[in-house]
């Protein structure tokens, strides 16, 4: 379904493209809009996810070995001092991102799972609705 005006020129760009059965493109007109998702799909998002975190992890478990090695500095002179400093501090910020990632990552699977078990109950709700 194509909606509004920026919904027609991009059918008008790639044609039919939006049309596909199964696909999102979210609501229009200032009534608000629903973000519909099968089981299968929000399960598949969610391994998604956990593999990206996964990642997030592992690269954390790198960036903590280089912070525990401790001296990074080539030599006693003051260039190589500012050397390890500057490269200290870049590895802080690089820890800090990760662990910022990581957090992103767990909120997000945790709200993904909350929203996969409304799914589940709302689903269980109208399945017993018409078997009365």
């Amino acid at each position: 379904m194509i909606i509004g005006e920026a919904g027609q020129a991009a059918q008008a760009l790639w044609g039919d493209v939006f049309d596909t059965p199964g696909r999102v493109y979210g609501g229009g007109g200032g009534g608000g809009g629903r973000f519909e998702m099968d089981p299968e799909e929000l399960k598949s998002l969610i391994g998604q996810w956990e593999d990206v975190l996964d990642k997030i992890v592992e690269d954390g478990d790198k960036i903590h070995q280089i912070v525990r090695a401790g001296e990074l500095a080539p030599g006693q002179d003051p260039a190589s001092g500012s050397y390890a400093t500057t490269t200290g501090d870049s590895v802080l910020a690089l820890q800090r991102q990760n662990d910022s990632m990581r957090k992103y990552a767990q909120e997000y699977i945790k709200k993904l799972k909350e929203a996969q078990s409304k799914t589940v109950v709302t689903d269980q709700s109208l399945s017993d609705t018409f078997k009365a």
